[in-house]
């Protein structure tokens, strides 16, 4: 069986001592001064003898593993996509390794993950929490275990989180509407009592009451797993109704699609008859006839903060918690063009 290489056979190579060649290997050569052409000359020397870190031996030594553990609630959806590759970049850059899990808005599922990646020694955890799962929270808190939470957390429970001002967002979104020359404004939300579309369907109530216009029988639920039918329902009950909805809002981009499929469907000219607004965004909405208005969630900044945080609570376990909130964007285009 070949020798493993080691820091000693590329110190020995290169004819400087292994510590060298540890700190340019850990990207540390600044803070020791190497010089950038032996940094180079260390670097070409690791790779021509295929050079293997032994992560096990080096997280012994220094007490942490340099990963970090992300749960997602479902990872084929193309924000928690957007979010993941952010975090996996932003992580990178300061040397750690990130382990991706998706809880597939299973509370369950995210139990097992949370228990998974703390058995893989993560040195913290970044979550987008599922519905029902504060006591999973909680107990890491009890673990002394680091984490943030990103795009969703949950008000009662003093946690470090990363998020936007939802109802903000969605009473701006719904304004516009009511600018455009809407008047019979429906939403469409997923059923869950998580915070963050609570207050997404808050915004949209209030910029209807603030502007005197009815929301009874406009906000309409669908189930996560029974999205198809429900959103069938849904649409059929507004634009079915003896005053039709003249705009929709949806909660979140999952259901924007499923909704556009069926107005497709149906033969609904948007924006003549029916003005469509989502929350999130979505390279399908470039596809639709008339490109889709929606709010755009600040993917980049979230996952820089979601990742510099994270390592300050990794390195001073007794740093208080920290609640980042980010400025989102409406963007507009021709789904809610004015009548």
């Amino acid at each position: 069986m070949k020798k493993k290489v080691s820091l000693k056979d590329i110190a020995q190579e290169a004819g400087v001592s292994v510590a060298l060649v540890s700190y340019v290997l850990t990207n540390k050569e600044e803070k020791a001064r190497v010089g950038q052409e032996m940094a180079k000359k260390i670097r070409k020397i690791a790779r021509k003898l295929n050079y293997q870190p032994n992560h096990i031996a080096r997280s012994l030594k220094s007490g942490r593993s340099d990963t970090i553990g992300l749960i997602v609630a479902d990872i084929s959806n193309p924000f928690f996509g957007h979010v993941a590759r952010t975090i996996e970049d932003e992580a990178k850059k300061n040397n750690y390794t990130v382990i991706v899990g998706s809880s597939d808005e299973n509370m369950d599922k995210s139990g097992d993950l949370i228990n998974v990646l703390l058995n893989r020694q993560v040195d913290g955890l970044i979550v987008i929490p599922t519905e029902g799962s504060e006591a999973q929270i909680r107990q890491l808190q009890d673990r002394n275990v680091p984490f943030v939470l990103i795009d969703r957390f949950f008000p009662d429970i003093a946690t470090s989180s990363i998020s936007i001002d939802n109802y903000a967002a969605s009473h701006d979104a719904v304004s516009h509407l009511i600018r455009s020359g809407r008047k019979r404004i429906g939403m469409i939300a997923y059923k869950t009592n998580m915070h963050h579309i609570a207050e997404r369907r808050r915004g949209f109530s209030e910029a209807l009451t603030d502007n005197g216009l009815t929301t009874a029988g406009l906000l309409k639920l669908a189930r996560y797993s029974h999205i198809k039918e429900d959103i069938r329902t849904a649409i059929d009950q507004l634009m079915g109704a003896k005053k039709p909805a003249d705009a929709l809002f949806f909660a979140t981009n999952s259901l924007a699609i499923e909704g556009l499929r069926y107005i497709i469907e149906l033969g609904i000219k948007v924006p003549e008859q029916l003005a469509v607004v989502s929350f999130d965004e979505s390279e399908a909405f470039d596809l639709f006839h008339a490109p889709v208005t929606f709010i755009r969630q600040p993917i980049l900044e979230m996952g820089k903060a979601a990742v510099r945080v994270l390592l300050e609570h990794i390195r001073d376990g007794e740093r208080p918690a920290e609640e980042v909130c980010i400025d989102t964007e409406l963007v507009i285009r021709r789904s809610s063009a004015a009548q």
